[in-house]
């Protein structure tokens, strides 16, 4: 089954103007079934092996400023 997850920056800048307790997921986790909203998402393979994160942490963003990125231990091929 096809998984998109979606980015929603317009959370991400409206959450900047909110508490930490107030702030809304910014992942959007759709299938053709159902979305799923979260801060977090977890991308396993077939055998449940973690190999991919998306992470969103306004309170604590990366040193350039970044609120949400993917982080992996895996090669990654850039095109």
């Amino acid at each position: 089954m096809k998984t998109v997850i979606h980015v929603n920056q317009h959370k991400i800048k409206a959450n900047k103007k909110v508490s930490l307790e107030d702030a809304e997921p910014v992942l959007t986790v759709k299938t053709y079934k159902d979305n799923r909203y979260a801060s977090e998402a977890i991308i396993r393979d077939g055998d449940g092996n973690e190999v991919a994160r998306i992470v969103y942490r306004p309170h604590k963003p990366l040193s350039c400023g970044a609120h949400c990125w993917i982080e992996t231990q895996l090669d990654v091929d850039v095109r």
